[in-house]
């Protein structure tokens, strides 16, 4: 019968499950329970300590979508926390690390809710080496399709900017004097997409500036000016590089006039500024039209 089948198939699935996950306890480096751990305190300062990731070269990524994100694209993942009752929900996604030179670390339930940096853990934390593209600057896709983030500096926006970017199709995002892209805020709002479209950090703005000359990019500053040209007329067929400024005081003249041209979003009402990840994207939609 129908419900005799099923009741076979969940304890298939159980027992395949129960077997997979004596595999992978058979592989575990570590079981740790102590918040004086080592391991557990330099991941707790790769979450809160800018200074502690870049002198490691190392960032933190917190809960099962990241992790598994980077596992998947392939990012240097070098160590995996899990508490045990992750441990056995993730088994079979966990098995294909076997093959790869990754560490993992068992936790205990009450250390995963200590070491997180969101209300509600999912118990599943990595160690990621960094993955900018930083030196890769001078090689910037000829006629390519950029964002440039000056200044920009909240967390939130940086993440989804990156996420809007790799959505369109954008060839990268480019921070310059912004906010910590291995920021957890950033890394998580990115949902992801920091593994997959190449982003570059640090970057003065000189040095951005002679890439996309190099390139045969023209650069265009986003400002709040009527006298601007609008958004929607702009021709991007031959790609472009949009600079976005910082939240509350937009791009400084100085980086203005380095700039190809002025574009702005024309706006309706008494509405005269938006929010700096919303028009990013309204504008990297712009820029990808042509594509």
């Amino acid at each position: 019968s129908s419900a005799a089948s099923d009741v076979y198939k969940r304890q298939f699935n159980r027992s395949a499950r129960m077997e997979i996950f004596m595999n992978i306890s058979g592989f575990l480096s570590d079981t740790v329970t102590s918040k004086d751990n080592p391991s557990v305190k330099r991941f707790r300062k790769l979450m809160t300590s800018k200074k502690e990731r870049f002198h490691n070269r190392l960032f933190a990524l917190e809960g099962s979508r990241l992790v598994f994100d980077a596992l998947k694209n392939n990012a240097p993942v070098k160590k995996i926390f899990v508490t045990e009752s992750a441990l056995k929900k993730y088994a079979d996604k966990l098995e294909s690390i076997k093959l790869r030179d990754i560490d993992l670390i068992a936790i205990s339930d009450e250390l995963g809710v200590k070491i997180a940096d969101t209300g509600k853990t999912q118990g599943i934390f990595a160690e990621c080496a960094f993955i900018d593209k930083t030196d890769k600057l001078s090689s910037l896709k000829k006629r390519g399709r950029y964002a440039v983030l000056y200044q920009l500096q909240d967390p939130g926006n940086a993440g989804m900017i990156i996420r809007t970017a790799d959505a369109l199709g954008l060839d990268g995002v480019i921070f310059t004097e912004s906010c910590d892209i291995y920021n957890p805020k950033v890394v998580r709002s990115t949902m992801g997409s920091i593994f997959r479209i190449p982003v570059y950090r640090d970057i003065p703005a000189d040095d951005v500036f002679a890439a996309m000359d190099s390139a045969v990019i023209n650069t265009y500053a986003a400002v709040v000016d009527r006298d601007a040209v609008d958004i929607k007329t702009v021709d991007f067929r031959n790609g472009g590089g949009i600079v976005i400024g910082n939240e509350g005081n937009g791009l400084p003249e100085e980086i203005i006039l380095k700039c190809t041209q002025r574009i702005t979003i024309k706006m309706n009402g008494n509405i005269d500024s938006l929010n700096a990840a919303m028009a990013t994207g309204i504008i990297m939609w712009e820029l990808m039209k042509f594509e």
